[in-house]
């Protein structure tokens, strides 16, 4: 096998390929059709995302399968420890072992019962070496890799890692932004909505919530709990916002502020009876989560919430080189005004009439009530059978 011109392969090859398991089966196709003896090959490379430590592309049968690897632990797992990638992540050299006999790795044992006879894995040079990125190979041929196919296999590990690193530096910053921002806004960015000042006005139903006693908390507990309550909470908030596709544009301390935005297929009631029904959601995580805590002789979490539907002005504010992508406008200051009102009421929940005009379960009328710097006062709602906040 030669690899000389392989470069100029993955050149062209590279610009039709968007997609990096895609990439790399072209290139597994491209060193067997080059005279390679290599009838599997696995790419593994790092991530940097909260929940998923790595991925991992295998390909074998001329075919490409994509799994996720979790983070949670997996640098001490046995089968990370006890692996040739614990091995080149250490030494930043490459590792060859021939399958004749049985072998301790379970990895390596796992192929030799497949027929593998040889084995050999290749760090990739990228730029970035804090994280792991590697290539393995192997083959069922009686001889094993020669020295030669050794050589030009790990130069053409080497000149596919540029083009592995592009796509999942692209890929880092998606799942950063999506992480940190939220998916919609993190397009946007990545989009090139980045100038100070660049924003679109937007009707959206509006969630503020906050969690009650939390300074209080703060100062009378220990900081690993008031943080694992903290967790606890914003989770059972979270989840129901992101199960009815609404969008947490940012934690303020111990608060929560996100929208459900109104576009293509998705209506103004659509959007407030979606952030209705993570609401109601987000009152049963709760439950479930204080249940748990009280079993503990944990305190219970306690918090307010408000629901509210307007125009908000969406994008870029800030300094030139700090900004934020969020909401502003009378209808945020508004929904800040509802969730004052909410501990007043002792209600968790709190529903301006503007809001609740888009929806059609029942809530609870509570009355008509003044809000601070609103000129009107205001028509307010609640939850049916709310339970209350505290």
């Amino acid at each position: 096998m030669k690899v000389d011109d392989l470069g100029l392969w993955l050149a062209g090859t590279a610009k039709e390929q968007r997609d990096l398991g895609a990439l790399f089966e072209a290139f597994c196709l491209e060193l067997r059709r080059r005279g390679s003896v290599i009838n599997r090959s696995s790419l593994g490379l790092e991530g940097l995302d909260p929940e998923i430590g790595g991925m991992r592309y295998t390909w074998q049968d001329d075919a490409v399968h994509h799994t996720s690897v979790p983070r949670a632990g997996v640098v001490q797992s046995a089968s990370y420890q006890n692996s040739p990638m614990r091995i080149v992540d250490e030494t930043n050299r490459p590792f060859r072992q021939r399958l004749d006999a049985g072998q301790s790795m379970p990895v390596l044992e796992e192929l030799r019962q497949l027929g593998a006879t040889d084995y050999a894995m290749f760090p990739m040079p990228f730029i970035d070496r804090t994280r792991s990125a590697v290539i393995a190979y192997s083959t069922p041929s009686p001889a094993g890799f020669g020295d030669e196919e050794l050589q030009q296999l790990e130069l053409a590990t080497d000149l596919f890692g540029p083009y592995a690193e592009r796509q999942v530096l692209r890929q880092i910053a998606v799942d950063l932004l999506d992480v940190y921002v939220g998916p919609h806004t993190g397009r946007r960015i990545i989009e090139g909505h980045v100038e100070r000042g660049d924003v679109e006005t937007i009707e959206a139903a509006i969630w503020l919530a906050d969690l009650r006693g939390f300074t209080r908390r703060s100062e009378s507990s220990a900081i690993k709990d008031v943080l694992k309550g903290l967790n606890a909470w914003l989770e059972a908030m979270v989840t129901p916002i992101h199960e009815h596709e609404g969008e947490v544009l940012k934690f303020i301390g111990d608060a929560i502020l996100a929208i459900f935005p109104i576009g293509p297929g998705r209506s103004a009631g659509a959007a407030c009876e979606a952030a209705l029904a993570a609401a109601e959601g987000a009152c049963r995580q709760v439950d479930e989560v204080n249940r748990v805590r009280a079993a503990k002789d944990l305190w219970p979490l306690e918090f307010g919430l408000s629901l509210h539907f307007g125009e908000v002005a969406y994008g870029n504010i800030g300094a030139p080189r700090r900004l934020d992508f969020t909401v502003i406008g009378a209808a945020v200051n508004r929904a800040s005004r509802l969730q004052d009102l909410s501990k007043q009421l002792h209600r968790r929940a709190v529903i301006s009439g503007t809001f609740a005009a888009h929806t059609k379960g029942p809530l609870t009328p509570l009355g008509v009530h003044s809000l601070r710097d609103v000129a009107e006062p205001q028509s307010v709602y609640g939850l049916p059978a709310e339970t209350s906040a505290g």
